[in-house]
């Protein structure tokens, strides 16, 4: 059942007591003063039976106690230890002293009903409507400042060998519990013992500089890899269609099946490991959604991407999303734009970026939905080549001039591209006369091809679009967009403070809980430290009667703790009373 709070503040609360103490200056002061602003009970009474059951914690103290674990970067341990006995959380909490206001399973539930619902993203659109609120954020059009960082996966990454070992003895685990049976009892009796053990590399006798033996010990995993599938086929057709361990089954299956297929190759009875690396390959089995992802040629990583939106003038992050690992950066770049629209009520005038986001499909993207994109074309091409750049395309006349000054209209196909829509279309390049490109003094430098061939000029889809970009990018205006993109950064590097670098739960819809909080931490923190300057540089002189109310406040608050010490040692009231 629902238990709220109640609007008044009483006596013996933490707040009323030592405010000043812990400061109000501080994110525990701000959540102590704003708290009853940020979250009330009943937007969360849909995790509640209306009219039955013991009252609950005050939802409302759940959703503040998970952004001071945030803000702290603490366990659930640890978030319950502070929230028992640390004075900073108590003033936070608006709770007693002596009061100790939930247990770690609670806090826990609470959080899973957060993401199970989908509510997680309401906590931190309130974070926005309250920057509204306050008039931090001013209701103007906004311009979205686009980014991306790597997230570190939970899940632990293992090489090919272990992770098939891992993923049978999930689906061992499956069929065990869909027979009621102990798993190692269920493994022995069909003959998988080695794979309950924490290393099957480690138990196995394997000679790994033979390939052969890496070979054979690898058929003998996917043989009993391909019996235990056939196992489990014959216990999804017997089970129940609605019985939990049917859906256990069902996974681990496939999770199985997807492993085998991208990482390992048969051929006329040899089994071998694939060459390289298969885009999407599941790297973790206790994370199946983790990917391998690069920042930099030299740099890779495995987890997520965390992808933000934010305000260039507040400075506010106003969308988040988590991509996959190996997702380009700028995979839903359009959807974060629309986000922030939705998450602030407010219209987004223009979209700024980096090279990243500066591709034809970003910008086309864009352009069908009417919106301004601002990011820099990436440079490409062959290193000591005479770069496209150079090249004067006139796409009115459809004639293509080379820095020599020769100008060309052929126009040549060289196969079909597919727009974001999955539809084909021709790709066309301009193509220069063999004899031209012969008889240029720059042929070294411009034509690699061998024999007598002239150099080809590829058409871009959007070439359009990207000579506008480029056109702009070499104006004046660009450098105030190159400012403007570090307010992305500035707010990543918050969000790394705040432990986003490292994944806390495993799976990507938790992650996003994790990056969801983290952004609503940093943008109230922003909200706090702004306001309170401003408050304290326009402040008026305080008067006489108003020291006097604060000094009598003081006074009050002091009694009213020497009642609770007396009661809190003598086990009974005091004869006086306030």
């Amino acid at each position: 059942m629902l238990r709220r709070r109640s609007p008044q503040r009483g006596l013996y609360e933490a707040d009323n007591l030592y405010l000043s103490f812990v400061g109000e200056d501080t994110f525990y002061g701000f959540l102590a003063r704003h708290r009853g602003e940020l979250f009330r009970d009943e937007d969360f009474a849909e995790f509640y039976s209306p009219d039955w059951g013991r009252p609950s914690v005050p939802p409302s103290l759940l959703a503040t106690a998970l952004l001071l674990q945030t803000h702290d970067r603490v366990s659930d341990e640890e978030a319950k230890a502070r929230a028992d006995y640390d004075l900073r959380w108590k003033v936070a909490l608006g709770i007693e002293a002596d009061e100790r206001p939930f247990a770690k399973s609670t806090l826990q539930l609470f959080r899973a009903q957060l993401v199970l619902k989908e509510k997680m993203r309401a906590v931190f659109q309130r974070s926005l409507e309250y920057a509204l609120q306050s008039g931090y954020m001013k209701r103007r059009k906004l311009r979205a400042v686009l980014d991306t960082t790597y997230i570190l996966g939970r899940g632990a990454v293992k090489d090919t060998y272990n992770l098939l070992a891992d993923s049978m003895r999930q689906l061992l685990t499956a069929l065990a519990q869909a027979e009621g049976v102990e798993v190692a009892a269920w493994a022995a009796g069909h003959g998988y013992e080695r794979y309950m053990a924490s290393s099957i590399k480690g138990e196995a006798e394997v000679d790994w500089d033979d390939e052969e033996s890496r070979s054979e010990f690898l058929k003998e995993i996917v043989t009993d890899a391909d019996r235990l599938l056939g196992q489990a086929d014959e216990a999804l057709g017997w089970l129940a269609g609605g019985e939990v361990g049917r859906e256990q089954i069902v996974r681990a299956a496939e999770l199985m099946k997807q492993l085998i297929s991208r990482d390992v190759e048969r051929d006329e009875g040899k089994v071998a490991l694939k060459e390289g690396v298969a885009r999407g390959r599941v790297v973790s089995v206790h994370d199946p959604e983790m990917r391998h992802g690069r920042k930099s040629s030299s740099r890779r990583f495995d987890g997520y991407k965390a992808a933000i939106a934010v305000d260039a003038q507040s400075q506010l992050i106003t969308a988040v999303a988590v991509l996959a690992g190996n997702a380009a950066d700028s995979e839903g770049a359009l959807e974060l734009t629309t986000a922030s629209e939705e998450n602030t009520g407010l219209g987004v005038e223009e979209t700024i970026a980096d090279c990243a986001y500066g591709s034809g499909n970003t910008r086309q993207a864009f352009a069908d939905e009417d919106r301004k994109l601002v990011a820099k074309v990436g440079r490409h091409g062959r290193r000591g080549q005479i770069p496209k750049r150079e090249f004067r395309i006139n796409l009115e006349d459809m004639t293509c001039t080379c820095p020599a000054a020769q100008t060309t209209q052929t126009l040549i196909k060289i196969g079909k591209w597919t727009d974001r829509h999955g539809k084909k279309h021709q790709r066309w390049a301009f193509h220069f006369d063999a004899d031209l490109c012969g008889a240029c003094a720059r042929r070294s430098e411009c034509v690699w091809a061998k024999g007598r061939q002239g150099r080809t000029i590829r058409l871009h889809p959007q070439e359009r679009l990207l000579q506008e970009a480029r056109e702009f990018q070499q104006s004046a205006a660009f450098r105030e967009y190159r400012q403007i993109r570090q307010t992305a950064e500035h707010r990543l590097a918050r969000l790394v403070q705040l432990g986003i670098r490292q994944a806390r739960y495993f799976g990507r819809r938790k992650t996003l809980f994790q990056l969801l909080m983290a952004a609503t931490v940093a943008n109230l923190t922003l909200v706090a430290n702004k306001t309170e300057q401003r408050g304290s540089e326009g402040s008026p002189p305080v008067s006489l009667s108003s020291k006097i109310l604060a000094f009598g406040k003081s006074i009050w608050n002091h009694l009213a703790h020497l009642e609770l010490n007396l009661t809190s040692i003598g086990g009974q009231k005091p004869a006086f009373r306030l």
